[in-house]
């Protein structure tokens, strides 16, 4: 009797054993079995112009999946989210295992004057908020890339130097931005007259404006590691922006990588963009 009670108990604990493992394992494997999802024109704010689309890798986690976060460009006045698609193979080359996700936001409208700074700031603050609320849902971590290029590439560094405590930002990349509103204002007339309207006067008239919009006003000791590339061939931004960031960097000891490309206009060829990407990959991770 004494033996069929032992062997009753032991086939008991075996079961319960087998049982624990076995919840165990589902409990991990649901991550890893996690397959890739694009989710399209995801709303973030109140109008058409707030949304994003974002793109899971498969065999994402919270703890093993950070996110690279994209700005697109056209002078605050154009542009569109799906810029991303031009490079986004190797984005996803370079940052193997992140999570991609790509804004929208309030664009310029030059005849009525409807969009100005701050709105496009301030949306940047917005999604990132959103982003942040959505982590858990879609398995991604905390931690966040930010990049962009051209007007992207400013609001990029405007928020990772001016909002650095909104969401986890570890480093942002910036591709030929404009960094100092009022020494770009003098480019040229066509520049002037883009400026006026979207920073409501010029730097004369409206100062602070000028400089609460420029991402070197908000550089500091404590900014975030910084890695940017400019063409010294661009018309439209002019390579002095990138010149004029490195300096403040470098006066402030941040971590910054700056490189100029010798020839490349405003926008650069799918050769330079698989370059510059991998370098600002390299930095990265070197800095992180």
């Amino acid at each position: 009797m004494n033996k069929l009670i032992f062997k009753l108990r032991f086939l008991i604990v075996l079961s319960f054993s087998i049982v624990l493992f076995s919840c165990n394992n589902d409990s991990e494997n649901p991550a890893a079995e996690l397959e890739a999802i694009d989710i399209l024109n995801e709303s973030y704010g109140s109008t058409a112009e707030n949304s994003m689309d974002v793109y899971l890798p498969a065999g994402r986690s919270t703890s093993e999946t950070p996110l690279f976060i994209y700005i697109h460009g056209g002078a605050w006045v154009s542009g569109d989210k799906s810029e991303i698609q031009t490079f986004r193979s190797l984005v996803e080359t370079s940052f193997p295992d992140y999570a991609i996700i790509s804004l929208n936001y309030t664009l310029l409208n030059l005849g009525t004057g409807a969009g100005q700074f701050p709105d496009q700031e301030n949306d940047i603050i917005d999604a990132i908020n959103y982003i942040l609320s959505k982590t858990n849902e879609w398995n991604i971590s905390k931690n966040i890339i930010l990049a962009g290029a051209s007007a992207g590439g400013h609001l990029a560094l405007l928020h990772a130097y001016k909002h650095q405590e909104i969401g986890n930002i570890q480093a942002v990349l910036a591709l030929f931005p404009p960094t100092d509103l009022v020494s770009l204002y003098d480019f040229n007339s066509l520049t002037q007259q883009g400026l006026q309207i979207l920073v409501n006067g010029t730097p004369d008239s409206n100062p602070t404006g000028y400089a609460q919009s420029s991402p070197i006003t908000f550089v500091n000791s404590n900014s975030i590691p910084t890695v940017f590339f400019h063409g010294t061939a661009d018309i439209v931004v002019p390579v002095t922006q990138s010149e004029i960031l490195a300096e403040k960097l470098e006066e402030n000891n941040v971590p910054y990588y700056f490189e100029a490309y010798p020839g490349e206009g405003h926008g650069f060829d799918f050769g330079p963009y698989a370059e510059v990407i991998q370098k600002a990959a390299d930095f990265i991770e070197g800095e992180l």
